[in-house]
Protein backbone atom coordinates (compact mmCIF):
# COMPACT_ATOMS: atom_id res chain seq x y z
CA UNK A 1 0.00 0.00 0.00
CA UNK A 2 1.26 3.46 -0.87
CA UNK A 3 2.25 5.50 2.18
CA UNK A 4 0.04 8.35 0.95
CA UNK A 5 -3.02 6.09 1.23
CA UNK A 6 -2.05 5.19 4.78
CA UNK A 7 -1.50 8.82 5.76
CA UNK A 8 -5.02 9.72 4.61
CA UNK A 9 -6.34 7.30 7.25
CA UNK A 10 -4.17 8.65 10.07
CA UNK A 11 -5.30 10.78 12.99
CA UNK A 12 -1.89 12.40 13.58
CA UNK A 13 -1.76 12.26 17.35
CA UNK A 14 -0.14 14.15 20.21
CA UNK A 15 -1.73 13.54 23.61
CA UNK A 16 1.30 13.84 25.88
CA UNK A 17 0.33 15.64 29.09
CA UNK A 18 3.05 18.30 28.73
CA UNK A 19 2.71 19.04 25.02
CA UNK A 20 3.12 22.72 24.14
CA UNK A 21 1.32 25.03 21.76
CA UNK A 22 4.38 25.09 19.52
CA UNK A 23 4.29 21.30 19.30
CA UNK A 24 0.58 21.35 18.46
CA UNK A 25 1.17 23.86 15.67
CA UNK A 26 3.98 21.71 14.30
CA UNK A 27 1.66 18.69 14.45
CA UNK A 28 -0.95 20.62 12.45
CA UNK A 29 1.64 21.66 9.88
CA UNK A 30 2.69 18.05 9.42
CA UNK A 31 -0.88 16.77 9.17
CA UNK A 32 -1.74 19.39 6.55
CA UNK A 33 1.37 18.68 4.52
CA UNK A 34 0.86 14.91 4.53
CA UNK A 35 -2.94 15.02 4.11
CA UNK A 36 -3.81 13.23 7.35
CA UNK A 37 -7.43 12.61 8.30
CA UNK A 38 -7.10 14.82 11.40
CA UNK A 39 -4.93 15.81 14.31
CA UNK A 40 -5.90 14.24 17.65
CA UNK A 41 -4.98 16.58 20.49
CA UNK A 42 -5.88 17.43 24.11
CA UNK A 43 -9.05 19.47 24.66
CA UNK A 44 -7.15 22.49 25.98
CA UNK A 45 -5.46 22.91 22.59
CA UNK A 46 -8.58 22.60 20.41
CA UNK A 47 -9.45 26.28 20.11
CA UNK A 48 -5.88 27.30 19.29
CA UNK A 49 -5.44 24.50 16.76
CA UNK A 50 -8.73 25.37 15.11
CA UNK A 51 -7.66 28.98 14.65
CA UNK A 52 -4.21 27.96 13.45
CA UNK A 53 -5.43 25.35 10.94
CA UNK A 54 -7.94 27.78 9.48
CA UNK A 55 -10.20 25.10 8.00
CA UNK A 56 -7.34 23.21 6.33
CA UNK A 57 -7.54 20.30 8.76
CA UNK A 58 -10.01 18.35 10.90
CA UNK A 59 -9.48 18.77 14.64
CA UNK A 60 -10.09 15.71 16.82
CA UNK A 61 -9.96 15.65 20.61
CA UNK A 62 -10.44 13.21 23.46
CA UNK A 63 -13.19 13.05 26.08
CA UNK A 64 -13.01 11.27 29.45
CA UNK A 65 -9.40 10.57 28.61
CA UNK A 66 -7.62 8.34 29.40
CA UNK A 67 -9.50 6.61 32.22
CA UNK A 68 -13.16 7.07 31.31
CA UNK A 69 -14.38 6.97 34.89
CA UNK A 70 -15.69 10.50 35.30
CA UNK A 71 -19.43 11.05 35.46
CA UNK A 72 -21.57 10.90 32.35
CA UNK A 73 -22.58 14.54 32.87
CA UNK A 74 -18.93 15.57 32.99
CA UNK A 75 -18.19 13.74 29.72
CA UNK A 76 -21.19 15.32 28.02
CA UNK A 77 -20.13 18.80 29.16
CA UNK A 78 -16.56 18.16 28.02
CA UNK A 79 -17.77 17.05 24.59
CA UNK A 80 -20.07 20.05 24.18
CA UNK A 81 -17.26 22.38 25.21
CA UNK A 82 -14.89 20.76 22.73
CA UNK A 83 -17.40 21.26 19.92
CA UNK A 84 -17.88 24.88 20.97
CA UNK A 85 -14.11 25.33 20.74
CA UNK A 86 -14.04 23.89 17.22
CA UNK A 87 -13.61 20.12 17.48
CA UNK A 88 -14.74 18.23 14.38
CA UNK A 89 -14.26 14.76 15.86
CA UNK A 90 -14.62 13.36 19.37
CA UNK A 91 -12.84 10.26 20.74
CA UNK A 92 -14.46 9.26 24.05
CA UNK A 93 -13.41 6.62 26.58
CA UNK A 94 -16.07 4.26 27.91
CA UNK A 95 -16.66 3.78 31.63
CA UNK A 96 -14.75 0.57 32.27
CA UNK A 97 -16.04 0.32 35.83
CA UNK A 98 -19.56 0.03 34.44
CA UNK A 99 -18.39 -2.62 31.98
CA UNK A 100 -16.78 -4.70 34.71
CA UNK A 101 -19.93 -4.41 36.83
CA UNK A 102 -22.04 -5.54 33.87
CA UNK A 103 -24.04 -2.31 33.90
CA UNK A 104 -24.62 -2.41 30.16
CA UNK A 105 -27.58 -0.02 30.13
CA UNK A 106 -25.46 2.58 31.95
CA UNK A 107 -22.59 2.04 29.52
CA UNK A 108 -24.96 2.71 26.64
CA UNK A 109 -26.36 5.82 28.34
CA UNK A 110 -22.83 7.13 28.91
CA UNK A 111 -22.10 6.89 25.17
CA UNK A 112 -25.52 8.30 24.27
CA UNK A 113 -24.96 11.39 26.39
CA UNK A 114 -21.74 12.19 24.55
CA UNK A 115 -23.40 11.43 21.21
CA UNK A 116 -26.14 13.93 22.05
CA UNK A 117 -23.54 16.53 23.06
CA UNK A 118 -21.76 16.49 19.70
CA UNK A 119 -24.48 16.32 17.02
CA UNK A 120 -23.18 16.22 13.48
CA UNK A 121 -19.63 15.49 14.62
CA UNK A 122 -17.75 12.22 14.18
CA UNK A 123 -17.81 10.20 17.41
CA UNK A 124 -15.31 7.45 18.13
CA UNK A 125 -15.77 5.20 21.17
CA UNK A 126 -12.59 3.90 22.83
CA UNK A 127 -13.25 0.56 24.51
CA UNK A 128 -9.68 -0.09 25.78
CA UNK A 129 -9.44 -3.66 24.55
CA UNK A 130 -6.43 -4.56 26.67
CA UNK A 131 -8.61 -4.35 29.81
CA UNK A 132 -11.55 -6.35 28.45
CA UNK A 133 -12.35 -10.03 28.12
CA UNK A 134 -13.32 -11.39 24.72
CA UNK A 135 -16.95 -11.52 25.85
CA UNK A 136 -16.82 -7.89 27.00
CA UNK A 137 -15.28 -6.80 23.68
CA UNK A 138 -18.09 -8.49 21.74
CA UNK A 139 -20.69 -6.92 24.02
CA UNK A 140 -19.15 -3.49 23.47
CA UNK A 141 -19.22 -4.01 19.71
CA UNK A 142 -22.99 -4.51 20.00
CA UNK A 143 -23.49 -1.48 22.23
CA UNK A 144 -21.39 0.81 20.04
CA UNK A 145 -23.17 -0.48 16.93
CA UNK A 146 -26.50 0.63 18.42
CA UNK A 147 -25.22 3.92 19.89
CA UNK A 148 -25.12 6.12 16.80
CA UNK A 149 -21.32 6.41 17.08
CA UNK A 150 -19.29 6.48 13.89
CA UNK A 151 -16.27 4.48 15.06
CA UNK A 152 -15.21 1.94 17.64
CA UNK A 153 -11.59 2.41 18.74
CA UNK A 154 -9.22 -0.14 20.23
CA UNK A 155 -7.22 1.81 22.77
CA UNK A 156 -6.17 5.05 24.41
CA UNK A 157 -2.50 4.20 24.10
CA UNK A 158 -2.17 5.09 27.80
CA UNK A 159 -3.02 1.69 29.33
CA UNK A 160 -1.10 -1.59 29.38
CA UNK A 161 -1.57 -2.36 25.70
CA UNK A 162 -2.45 -0.87 22.33
CA UNK A 163 -4.06 -2.11 19.14
CA UNK A 164 -3.64 -5.76 18.19
CA UNK A 165 -4.46 -7.48 14.95
CA UNK A 166 -6.74 -9.89 16.79
CA UNK A 167 -8.78 -7.07 18.32
CA UNK A 168 -9.20 -5.19 15.04
CA UNK A 169 -10.39 -8.40 13.38
CA UNK A 170 -12.82 -9.10 16.24
CA UNK A 171 -14.23 -5.58 16.14
CA UNK A 172 -14.73 -5.62 12.39
CA UNK A 173 -16.47 -8.98 12.57
CA UNK A 174 -18.79 -8.01 15.44
CA UNK A 175 -19.77 -4.43 14.63
CA UNK A 176 -22.37 -3.33 12.11
CA UNK A 177 -20.92 -2.21 8.79
CA UNK A 178 -22.07 1.32 9.59
CA UNK A 179 -19.55 1.45 12.46
CA UNK A 180 -15.94 1.91 11.38
CA UNK A 181 -12.90 0.67 13.26
CA UNK A 182 -10.01 2.81 14.52
CA UNK A 183 -6.79 1.14 15.65
CA UNK A 184 -4.64 3.13 18.06
CA UNK A 185 -1.69 2.55 20.33
CA UNK A 186 1.58 0.90 19.38
CA UNK A 187 1.36 1.42 15.61
CA UNK A 188 5.06 1.79 14.90
CA UNK A 189 5.66 0.65 11.32
CA UNK A 190 4.18 0.72 7.85
CA UNK A 191 3.63 -3.02 8.14
CA UNK A 192 1.54 -2.48 11.29
CA UNK A 193 -0.51 0.13 9.46
CA UNK A 194 -1.03 -2.04 6.39
CA UNK A 195 -2.04 -5.03 8.51
CA UNK A 196 -4.60 -3.06 10.51
CA UNK A 197 -6.10 -1.57 7.36
CA UNK A 198 -6.27 -4.99 5.70
CA UNK A 199 -8.12 -6.31 8.76
CA UNK A 200 -10.73 -3.57 8.50
CA UNK A 201 -9.43 -0.47 10.28
CA UNK A 202 -10.41 2.72 8.49
CA UNK A 203 -8.55 5.06 10.86
CA UNK A 204 -5.22 4.80 12.64
CA UNK A 205 -4.30 6.77 15.72
CA UNK A 206 -0.56 7.32 15.49
CA UNK A 207 2.19 9.88 15.04
CA UNK A 208 4.72 7.37 13.77
CA UNK A 209 3.49 7.15 10.16
CA UNK A 210 4.07 10.87 9.55
CA UNK A 211 7.54 10.51 11.04
CA UNK A 212 8.22 7.63 8.66
CA UNK A 213 7.01 9.75 5.73
CA UNK A 214 9.33 12.54 6.80
CA UNK A 215 12.25 10.11 7.05
CA UNK A 216 11.42 8.66 3.62
CA UNK A 217 11.20 12.14 2.11
CA UNK A 218 14.59 13.05 3.56
CA UNK A 219 16.22 9.87 2.24
CA UNK A 220 14.76 10.41 -1.24
CA UNK A 221 15.80 14.05 -1.28
CA UNK A 222 12.25 15.12 -2.08
CA UNK A 223 11.63 18.88 -2.17
CA UNK A 224 9.87 20.39 0.80
CA UNK A 225 6.25 21.30 0.24
CA UNK A 226 3.01 19.51 -0.44
CA UNK A 227 3.38 15.78 -0.16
Amino acid sequence: MDIKEILEKCDHTLLRVDCTSDEIRALCDQAIKYHCASVCIPPCHVAGAKRYAGGRLKICTVIGFPNGYMSTAAKAFEAADAVKNGADEIDMVINLSMVKDGCWVDVAKDIAAVRDACPGKILKVIIECCLLTEEEKVHMCDIVSRSGADFIKTSTGFSKGGATREDVKLMRENCLESVKVKAAGGISSLQDAEDFIALGAERLGTSRIVKLAMEQEKLEGAPQGDY
